[in-house]
């Protein structure tokens, strides 16, 4: 597909040259069939929640929610004793409910926190200018979403068990939005989603999946902000992730 006169000014400005996708056209006529995972890989299944008591009795299980019952849910999740206090509030997510598109980062930080929605701020600018090389806009035909609801104290990384308590609001979104492909993007959500440690690096490239959606790995725009000259490895990711998408 031709680059139009915008996505070749966005990929200008973020310092990629636009023969780069020709020198990357293979990714987009991929083998379809999926590579097995890497060594030590473990491939997470969806958790299955856990019914919470209300004064009611006992509340419908994440897993049965609608959208508007599972951003109440989320409102009032006080399951991290160490976030739930400090937060403004939480950071549900962003965009079309029903997009073929799911870009999943790692968890709100201050900004994100005050105005309730992710990726703004620099790494939101550079995240829109990413879809933007793709044709795609922040909510249209596109959702944004995190590994955590709540922002960790001093941006540090989730804890497992944090992650862990947040899975079933994640995995809920997954299933209303039905996404054909989804995006993780930087270490702490591929590491989280694929239930691994194994390093971003090893991490990207291959064909991977969760909960049976093709799943793709590139580093996080706070990370590309860093680090400039790993743009170019991002559009390849994203090339990757649209053949996914259309075979999907």
């Amino acid at each position: 597909m031709p680059l139009s006169r915008r996505q070749r000014e966005v990929l200008h400005e973020m310092g990629i040259p636009v023969w780069v996708r020709r020198g990357l056209a293979g990714v987009e006529a991929m083998d379809s069939v999926p590579r097995a995972p890497s060594e030590g890989l473990r491939v997470a299944a969806p958790v299955e929640p856990t019914p919470v008591m209300s004064s009611a009795g006992v509340s419908p299980p994440v897993a049965e929610l609608d959208w508007e019952a599972l951003r109440t849910r989320v409102a009032s999740c006080v399951a991290c004793s160490e976030l739930a206090p400090r937060r403004t509030q939480t950071v549900f997510g962003v965009g079309d409910p029903h997009a073929d598109w799911l870009f999943i980062g790692e968890a709100p930080g201050a900004e994100e926190d005050r105005r309730g929605e992710p990726f703004v701020g620099r790494a939101g600018q550079l995240l829109d200018n990413m879809l933007a090389t793709l044709g795609l806009a922040r909510g249209e035909n596109v959702y944004i979403a995190n590994i955590l609801k709540c922002r960790p104290p001093g941006n540090r990384d989730p804890k497992p068990e944090e992650a862990a308590a947040c899975r079933p609001f994640l995995d809920r979104q997954i299933a209303l939005i039905a996404p054909r492909v989804l995006v993780a993007l930087g270490r702490v959500a591929a590491q989280a989603l694929l239930d691994t440690t194994v390093p971003l690096g090893q991490l990207r490239g291959e064909d991977r999946a969760y909960g049976g959606i093709p799943l793709v790995v590139t580093y996080h725009p706070a990370y590309l902000l860093r680090s400039p000259a790993d743009k170019a490895k991002a559009w390849a990711d994203l090339l990757r992730a649209r053949g996914l998408m259309l075979r999907a």
